[in-house]
């Protein structure tokens, strides 16, 4: 991939993934962080990323990965911090009411039913893709997109897709 081709696909693709990490981690800084970070890893390997190989799987790949890391570390420290000092500091106020309900409950969710159901729904990728990107069989992507539209379905009643920005974060 060229530069002008990776300045093309970073613009094109950036605000799609943020929003898609998010729905995966629940935390927007977080997910801006993140993938910034993959495209930083990317950007240093785009020669060897092509078009038509899926980077964006690839950056969503590795966003989701070091978001994962990042929380193991913070789930550490925060422990430690509550060991020495007590209460924990507050956090940033929260999104439209539309996308912390869906965040919400999204996790109700197993980690591996939420990455599914928004790599399905919100990345919009087909069963075969989900199954390539995770590593699953095709038929577990299938049972847990059923078990995650089950368990969704009472907490989003009210919502609906045309009330949510699926498709990036703000």
């Amino acid at each position: 991939m060229t530069d002008e081709e990776f300045e093309a696909f970073y613009a094109h693709s950036v605000r799609a993934l943020v929003g898609q990490v998010y729905l995966m981690t629940g935390d927007l800084h977080e997910a801006q962080d993140v993938v910034q970070e993959a495209f930083v890893r990317a950007w240093a390997r785009r020669s060897r990323l092509e078009r038509d190989a899926g980077p964006e799987a690839w950056v969503r790949t590795v966003a989701r990965r070091l978001a994962v890391s990042r929380w193991r570390r913070r789930g550490r420290a925060t422990e430690a911090w509550r060991r020495h000092h007590g209460e924990r500091a507050g956090t940033a106020p929260a999104p439209d009411p539309g996308t912390v309900a869906l965040v919400a409950a999204l996790r109700q969710l197993s980690e591996r039913q939420r990455r599914v159901a928004v790599l399905h729904y919100v990345c919009d990728l087909s069963v075969q893709q989900v199954a390539a990107e995770t590593g699953i069989a095709a038929g577990t992507v299938k049972s847990h997109l059923s078990r995650a539209r089950a368990a969704l379905a009472p907490h989003l009643v009210d919502t609906t897709a045309s009330d949510l920005d699926l498709g990036g974060a703000p």
